[in-house]
Formats: structure tokens, sequence, C-alpha cells
């Protein structure tokens, strides 16, 4: 029998219509006023008392400020964290760049000391060497052969590799002459 009437009331009274007068008491207990006028139909509808009105709408303002001083001490923390995070970045950029100059400055050293070798081996010699290289590298270290020195080691050259290592140099002076002129 007393199973029976549970089941009754579940269909009579929702669980959301439960809930919702639960909170309607509670804040009117906070507010000093008695749920009296509190009324819950079929419908799940609730009339609240005006007393329980302004007690919302006094706490309205104070719930916002709070929300927005909570979102202001968030911001903050995301601001402190994105500032390590740019200071971490500027050390590594700067470690980078310092990596970067010595980088350059050997390889300035090494093309330097390699164009020395090329300008004192003879012509025959220095061909055949550009030859197997990169051709990239080749015609960078031809360019900086003096014009003399390097038709000669093109006469030793095979004629297609010539040609190529030629095509390539006047395609970077073209560049260069573009560069310039933007």
């Amino acid at each position: 029998m007393k199973r029976f009437k549970v089941d009754m009331l579940k269909h009579v009274i929702s669980p959301k219509s439960i809930a919702l007068a639960l909170v309607v008491a509670n804040l009117s207990q906070i507010n000093g006023t008695q749920a009296q006028s509190v009324q819950i139909d079929g419908n799940d509808n609730i009339n609240i008392n005006e007393d329980i009105r302004k007690f919302c709408d006094n706490i309205a303002d104070a719930a916002k400020d709070k929300r927005y001083l909570l979102q202001r001490e968030e911001l903050h923390k995301l601001q402190t964290q994105v500032d390590k995070r740019i200071d971490a970045l500027k050390v590594q950029r700067d470690d980078y760049k310092q990596w970067l100059k010595k980088r350059n400055d050997f390889l300035e050293k090494a093309e330097a000391g390699l164009v020395e070798i090329f300008k004192k081996m003879k012509p025959d010699a220095a061909a055949k060497q550009l030859e197997i290289i990169d051709q990239n590298i080749a015609a960078a270290l031809i360019m900086k052969l003096s014009p003399r020195l390097s038709s000669q080691i093109f006469n030793e050259m095979d004629a297609e590799v010539a040609a190529t290592l030629a095509t390539i140099i006047a395609s970077t002076v073209d560049q260069n002459k573009n560069e310039t002129q933007s």
C-alpha cells in the first residue's frame, strides 16, 4: 500500500517541481520569510512571492560582480602564463641567434678556405673536383673565383656539367638583379 502511494505521488508531483519547491523554500528562509505563498500546480508552475523576487534581484549584481572578479583573476593568471612563455621564447630566440651567428661565421671561414684551395689548384684538377660535388656548391665556388680562373676551369670540365653550372650561375645572377630592383 505504501509503495502504491509513493508511485502515485511520482505521477502527481514531478521531481522538477519538488526541486523547485525546495529551492524556493531555502531562498525564502534565507530572506527571513516563509514559503507560504509558494504553490505548485500540476504544470510545474511556481508562483514566487515578492520578497523572494526582491532577494534574487538584490543578489544578482553581487553575483555578476563576483563572476567578473573570477574572470579577471583567471585572465590575470593566463596573462602571467603567456608572459612566461614569451620570456622563454625570447631566451630561445637569443640562443638561436647566437647559434646561427656561429654557424654563419664557420661557413664563411670554410667557404673562404675552400675558395682559396680552388684558387691554388690547377684548372684541370679543380674541374674534376667540381664535376663531382653538388652542383649548387660548385656554382657558388666558381662565382667566388676570378673570371680568368673560372673560364679555365670551365674549359677543362665536361660540356654538360659546365652548361649546368653556367645555368645555375646565370639564374642566381638574375635573381639577385630582380631583388635589387624591387
